[in-house]
């Protein structure tokens, strides 16, 4: 079954959710629904830890969840913890057999009352018992929903994976055939089989019916015949390119396949690149060398980007490019810091004209912050754990390193004004 529909963005074989805003009760329930509730029973009833699924539903209401990517047996999103980095949670739930779905089918195509409440977004008892009589579960049952995440919590759910489970029970509420693509069954072409199967249905019923058996019950004209023409109408003007760039299809994990997980970072990157080329004109890094673009991925991918905690594809990313895992970290935190110019500043010293450079530690002075001795771009406290870098672009860069160790880390935001960016770090 391919394509999709609904409320959420199709890709592929997936749908894709916005975010929820922050919930602004902090009592009102996840779901309403019956099947929405089931859902959250299905947590609940297996959960080991009450203090984690308390944790869970407070990051739900809070908006820590991020986009939600819902395929065929699993549901992922980031979600942001304390750390600055997001963590990836997954849910995974068994899909649906061909069988299961062709029993399925036949339940709901025999009850035009059933069509009507998926068509309304609904999912009354009757349908989901008809399925049940047919063979089928639709709804999940205790120990079905496996839950994952690349937290260092083993609970399960932990609370990134909890959180990333109550708010997909507000999908469900919304529109039940996001329960059914989970299964493995796409909306449309499920539509589109139920019309098959119902028209069939009643095919058959109006011939048991008729009486004049040489009259087809439901005559027309034949496609080919419709389309004879040599007429083409010109084509339609192209579309608005969109406002973001689209999400990655989530990939399987099939053995001797690559690894989905880098596939869907490449992905993002090159659907960001062409979105960027689609709305400008121009590639935004048409002649980056390798180093320079392992940099701008790592700080641009949230499931790469760290400090002295390095996923696989981080480690990997870094070898590739001949570095180590903290030179491709402390880079990426420079790039994020100011791209090319915070890189730049990060590998490459450079000696500045008179002018606003040297008023800075006046300023710095006269703010009663802490006196700086000068090397070249940089401005340093005595103790060695503060610096200042002064960029080509004007702007003044904070770093902090452990006193003594000469371990610069770019830290905080770049700033116009040196009091600006020393006061924010010492803030922080």
């Amino acid at each position: 079954m391919s394509g999709t529909g609904g409320a959420g963005r199709a890709t592929g074989g997936s749908r894709v959710f916005p975010p929820f805003p922050q919930h602004s009760d902090p009592q009102a329930p996840f779901a309403t629904s019956w099947w929405g509730n089931a859902w959250i029973d299905a947590l609940e009833g297996t959960a080991l830890d009450p203090g984690r699924l308390s944790r869970g539903r407070a990051y739900a209401r809070e908006g820590h969840v991020d986009t939600i990517t819902v395929a065929p047996g699993r549901i992922v999103a980031y979600v942001r913890g304390s750390r600055p980095r997001p963590y990836r949670a997954e849910i995974r739930m068994g899909t649906l057999t061909p069988e299961d779905w062709n029993n399925f089918l036949d339940a709901v195509a025999t009850e035009p009352a059933h069509i009507a409440a998926l068509l309304d977004k609904d999912m009354p008892h009757a349908l989901v018992a008809a399925a049940e009589r047919a063979g089928v579960q639709l709804l999940p049952g205790p120990g079905d929903l496996v839950p994952s995440c690349t937290c260092p919590d083993h609970g399960r759910p932990c609370k990134h994976a909890a959180a990333l489970t109550y708010q997909t029970a507000r999908l469900l509420d919304a529109d039940p055939f996001v329960l059914l693509l989970l299964r493995g069954g796409d909306e449309q072409a499920l539509l589109d089989e139920l019309t098959h199967r119902n028209a069939h249905q009643a095919a058959r019923e109006q011939s048991t019916k008729s009486t004049d058996t040489t009259t087809e019950p439901f005559p027309g004209t034949l496609a080919r015949d419709a389309l004879a023409t040599d007429y083409r109408p010109p084509l339609p003007p192209p579309l608005a390119p969109p406002t973001h760039p689209g999400e990655p299809p989530l990939l399987p994990s099939l053995p001797g396949a690559p690894n989905p997980t880098s596939l869907e970072f490449l992905a993002t990157d090159a659907t960001s690149r062409a979105h960027a080329h689609l709305t400008t004109g121009t590639d935004p890094f048409p002649a980056a060398d390798p180093w320079h673009d392992a940099v701008r991925l790592a700080a641009s991918h949230p499931g790469l980007t760290g400090r002295r905690t390095f996923s696989r594809q981080f480690a990997e990313l870094a070898r590739a490019v001949g570095h180590t895992s903290a030179d491709l970290s402390r880079a990426a935190a420079a790039w994020r810091q100011g791209g090319e110019e915070g890189l730049s500043l990060l590998e490459s010293p450079w000696d500045p004209p008179a002018g606003p450079f040297d008023r800075a530690r006046g300023a710095l002075i006269a703010a009663d912050l802490p006196r700086m001795t000068i090397h070249r771009n940089h401005l340093t406290n005595t103790p060695g754990s503060l610096q200042l870098r002064y960029g080509r672009d004007g702007r003044w860069y904070p770093y902090r390193s452990e006193p003594g160790r000469d371990d610069w880390w770019p830290e905080g935001e770049a700033d116009g004004d040196p009091v600006g960016a020393l006061s924010g770090m010492l803030g922080s």
